[in-house]
């Protein structure tokens, strides 16, 4: 089963080369990456961007984030993804299940959802 990132993954890519968009963790990588004539804006997590392009990153970031979801929840549907995510979070050996309750927050799935699913799925776990 894909995860969420594999639905992302090209599509950022090709956004981050149509923006110029780069991650730089130093000086020497910024030096290496930047363009002449560029004016950047730090995005956070490493993220940089030329100044005129953050707005169409940010709002391409967000779009391909959204459709990823989408396409992630036709393919697989709701409880498979939070059975994903619980085993993804080792919820079944550590009892706890916030982990995957704060990364699926994003597909407005439930606590109790979550919650749920864990007890259903507990007894063929390894745990």
């Amino acid at each position: 089963m894909k995860y969420l990132s594999d639905y992302m993954e090209e599509k950022q890519t090709a956004l981050f080369n149509e923006t110029k968009a780069f991650f730089a963790f130093g000086t020497k990588q910024f030096d290496e990456a930047k363009l002449p004539d560029t004016t950047y804006v730090n995005c956070g997590a490493g993220e940089i961007c030329p100044k005129e392009n953050v707005k169409i990153l940010s709002d391409g970031l967000t779009k391909i984030h959204e459709n990823a979801i989408k396409e992630d929840i036709a393919e697989n549907g709701i409880d498979k993804i939070i059975i994903r995510e619980l085993y993804n979070h080792e919820c079944f050996y550590t009892g706890d299940i916030s982990d995957a309750i704060s990364t699926l927050k994003s597909y407005n799935i439930t606590d109790n959802q979550v919650q749920v699913a864990y007890y259903k799925e507990l007894p063929n776990s390894d745990s």
